[in-house]
């Protein structure tokens, strides 16, 4: 009985912080200036946002109805792994196409970069 309460306690907290993510990540989509900003606020919030509610609904179905979800832990795993990487290879597509930065006391070192790697061949 004591443990099933804990994990219910761990349900809720995973639940909330998994919601509080995806509200500041939507947050970032509407409130930062720039493409890069915003996908950065977009691609780690739900990354974070979705795992962790994914992990709080695996705990429930373990606790209620003694049930361990091999498609959970399998979503999981695929989110960790592919958002970080669709959201660097959004941003490389939006800098080739010429998106460029709001420079603030910051500068494009990737442009930088690719100027350097150009002269020298």
């Amino acid at each position: 009985m004591l443990i099933s309460g804990i994990l219910n306690i761990l349900t809720i907290i995973f639940l909330l912080i998994g919601t509080f993510f995806i509200f500041s990540g939507s947050l970032g989509v509407f409130r930062f200036p720039d493409v890069y900003t915003r996908l950065h606020a977009a691609t780690k919030a739900s990354t974070l946002g979705i795992a962790s509610i994914l992990i709080g609904s695996f705990i429930f179905l373990y606790v209620a109805h003694e049930v361990v979800s091999g498609k959970l832990l399998l979503a999981i795993v695929f989110i960790l792994l592919t958002n970080p990487v669709s959201g660097h290879m959004i941003s490389r597509a939006a800098h080739h196409s010429g998106s460029k930065l709001v420079l603030k006391h910051r500068e494009d070192a990737y442009e930088n970069a690719i100027k350097r790697q150009k002269t020298t061949e």
